[in-house]
């Protein structure tokens, strides 16, 4: 996969995020591709915030991948720097390609070289195949999560 780059994702890149994003049972009930407003919006908050790494993966000059990783300072653990993955998405033609383990790779060794002692995900509980992916790359299911819709 020499010829894949993953970079920090630029506003141009937001349309191919969205797609993909919007491309799962999930995201297709969630996501609205055909207003970019709020998420050029949200694009521009997270370039702004240095504990914020959107990155998309570009093979030949196309949009394959992306993922959000946040960096979190704390005081519990020691006073642990965590950072949290998030909004991991692999465009449909490149799915069982070895590129989401590649994304994963490259954020823990993003989140090593800013200092960070644990890395957090989570998955919907429906995203079996997901879980049984990060177990692969050594993460363990150690929690219950919640939400609460705002």
């Amino acid at each position: 996969m020499a010829d894949l780059e993953i970079r920090v994702a630029a506003a141009e890149d937001v349309p191919a995020i969205v797609a993909m994003l919007a491309d799962d049972p999930l995201g297709a009930r969630r996501e609205s591709p055909e207003d970019l407003a709020p998420y050029l919006a949200a694009h521009a908050r997270l370039a702004a915030d240095p504990n914020q790494h959107l990155v998309v993966a570009v093979r030949a000059d196309r949009v394959v991948g992306t993922l959000q990783l946040t960096v979190v300072p704390g005081l519990s653990r020691r006073g642990a720097t965590r950072s949290i993955i998030e909004g991991v998405r692999i465009h449909a033609d490149e799915r069982g390609s070895g590129l989401g383990t590649q994304l994963i790779e490259w954020a823990v060794a993003a989140s090593r070289r800013q200092g960070c002692q644990l890395v957090q995900l989570t998955s919907d509980a429906t995203r079996t195949d997901a879980h049984r992916f990060y177990e692969r790359l050594g993460f363990e299911a150690s929690h219950v999560g919640f939400k609460l819709q705002l």
